[in-house]
């Protein structure tokens, strides 16, 4: 029987869930604006065990979201799902964050783009089918008006970047879903048991999160 432990932190969203062989039995999760997830995440790790009635030894794995997303997000989810897979011995998974949040729309035709927020006009972004098969991976992009302009089927944009790319990506066959907003641990469940059952799992030693981006520090002039 697979326990396993989802972490997701990529954006605003502290999201973990605990799962059974892809079915989440508990979830607690909190979006806020200022990044809280250093405080949040393992309180929400012990307290979802505990909802579940199992223990960190019942765990088979633990899956975290890969990226891109904030720097520091992917930094403290990544940390925990290491510390917690070398402290059990136990298999990491990693799972791409765009994927995740594609993940939550459900389509009967066209393509879902799942979009994280990037600095100003960019975004970091993909494109899947409505049965997330990849049609093309991520990158990060400026979105004009002109973008993605060239498909004729109906394209669904989920993402927390509808209050910037709405006005300007507005063709008759452009849907936002805003009410999906953030990547979470829940719609991570099933994609970590797939690749649990196929042994999909990396390195707990030498696995980095996906930036896409360098990290930007700015030096003080003083």
């Amino acid at each position: 029987m697979a326990y396993i432990l989802n972490i997701e932190t990529a954006t605003k969203n502290c999201s973990v869930a605990i799962a059974k062989e892809g079915k989440v039995l508990v979830c607690n999760e909190i979006a806020e604006e200022g990044y809280s997830h250093a405080e949040r995440l393992h309180v929400f790790i012990e307290k979802s065990l505990k909802e579940a009635g199992i223990g960190f030894t019942d765990l088979s794995a633990v899956a975290v979201s890969q990226g891109p997303g904030s720097y520091t997000g992917l930094r403290i989810g990544v940390s925990a799902a290491k510390g917690l897979c070398y402290a059990l011995s136990i298999p990491l998974i990693a799972v791409d964050t765009l994927k995740v949040l594609a993940a939550q729309a459900t389509i009967s035709e066209g393509i879902i783009l799942p979009m994280i927020d990037a600095r100003r006009m960019e975004v970091y972004s993909a494109i899947y089918t409505k049965d997330l098969q990849i049609v093309r991976n991520t990158m990060a992009e400026i979105i004009t008006e002109n973008s993605f302009e060239t498909f004729q089927q109906p394209v669904y944009f989920v993402g927390d970047c509808a209050h910037k790319c709405k006005a300007i990506l507005s063709k008759d066959n452009f849907t936002f879903l805003e009410a999906i907003k953030y990547p979470s641990a829940k719609a991570m469940s099933s994609l970590s048991f797939a690749k649990y059952q196929l042994k999909e799992t990396v390195d707990v030693a030498y696995f980095e999160p996906f930036y896409l981006k360098d990290f930007n520090i700015t030096v003080s002039k003083k």
